[in-house]
């Protein structure tokens, strides 16, 4: 009997350390949270989601982040995720230029939320959003952050926000 709960200790303590391996959580909090979203358990802080919603409609969005990150500490929770690349997209979008550090982490923020979203799809449903879906929001990234001919032209000032 012994033997057999040391070997099952053994195995589960392997199965641990092959988790920790390939999920590589960069912070106590992602590894919790990793490890309760295996097991079906993790949820959000839904008053600081709230918040965040709140400072993301005023346009308010480091405060916005702030909040979300409160919200899904782990980053397991794909609709935040997507709250947060889409508030990097928002701040970094400019009718002149983008701001191609803010685009770069909202497109590390929205592979994120693909990453953890159930089919790897993310979509939400927000009426006040140009774009309600991960991957519409990943390609306005990507194209922000590539450099074309279109870039110099000037119409590209009266071009819509989304």
């Amino acid at each position: 009997m012994v033997r057999v709960g040391g070997l099952g200790l053994a195995m589960l303590y392997a199965a641990v350390i092959g988790w920790l391996y390939a999920s590589q959580p960069q912070n106590r909090a992602e590894a919790l949270g990793g490890l309760a979203a295996v097991v079906g358990t993790y949820r959000i802080d839904t008053v600081a989601f709230q918040e965040g919603l709140a400072f993301f409609r005023q346009d308010k969005f480091a405060e916005a982040r702030s909040a979300f990150e409160r919200a899904d500490s782990a980053h397991r929770d794909a609709q935040t995720q997507f709250y947060i690349a889409y508030s990097f997209y928002r701040e970094g979008w400019g009718r002149v230029y983008n701001d191609d550090r803010l685009f770069k982490l909202g497109l590390d923020a929205v592979v994120r939320a693909i990453e953890v979203a159930p089919d790897h799809r993310v979509v939400v449903d927000d009426q006040t959003l140009g774009m309600r879906s991960g991957d519409e929001l990943k390609a306005e990234l990507e194209r922000g952050l590539r450099r074309e001919a279109s870039d110099l032209n000037p119409m590209r000032v009266f071009e819509p926000r989304k």
